[in-house]
């Protein structure tokens, strides 16, 4: 495995963890999330709210904490429906330039695209919450899951490169 998905799995177990925390600190008192995150309209944070808000970060946390453990996720031939075999990806690269990575790790990899997913959700909830909503300001409250979810979809991308260069070169070795 690469130094990079290295250090990306090690980013994902510290998002985790703090992920986790942020859930305690959810359901414990809901004046945690009017007083750090949404500043702008905090009368209208109450219990049921700061609940819902940790679920959602707890499962979060668990996806990415999953991603980091196994940040391949293959999935065995015989439990797809599909298999992209490389009859099927010789076919599919001949009509689309590409689609044989698509195929291939839409298929054998799709909880990093479900951990990718989360922070794209956690950086746009943030985000329209900031600037559609108006019930956060940007403090460093906002900010600071604004910078994680951000640096972590670009950390993902680059990762997902490092995934398919293996993902070729093991198919290489293969045939």
């Amino acid at each position: 495995m690469s130094r990079f998905l290295n250090v990306l799995r090690s980013w994902l177990v510290m998002v985790s963890v703090i992920a986790a925390g942020n859930t305690l600190q959810s359901f414990r008192d809901h004046g945690f999330l009017s007083e750090k995150l949404y500043t702008a309209s905090p009368g209208l944070v109450n219990g049921l709210q700061a609940r819902t808000f940790g679920v959602w970060t707890l499962l979060s946390s668990v996806i990415r904490c999953l991603c980091a453990i196994d940040i391949r996720n293959r999935t065995p031939d015989n439990a797809c429906d599909f298999q992209c075999t490389t009859e099927h990806c010789h076919v599919l690269s001949a009509v689309a330039p590409g689609v044989i990575i698509t195929c291939f790790f839409l298929l054998s990899n799709s909880l990093y695209y479900i951990t990718l997913f989360t922070f794209f959700l956690a950086l746009v909830h943030f985000l329209s919450e900031v600037f559609i909503y108006h019930t956060a300001a940007l403090t460093i409250g906002v900010m600071a899951p604004l910078m994680v979810a951000s640096f972590s979809i670009m950390g993902m991308l680059i990762g997902l490169q490092y995934l398919e260069v293996e993902a070729l070169s093991q198919n290489k070795k293969k045939n």
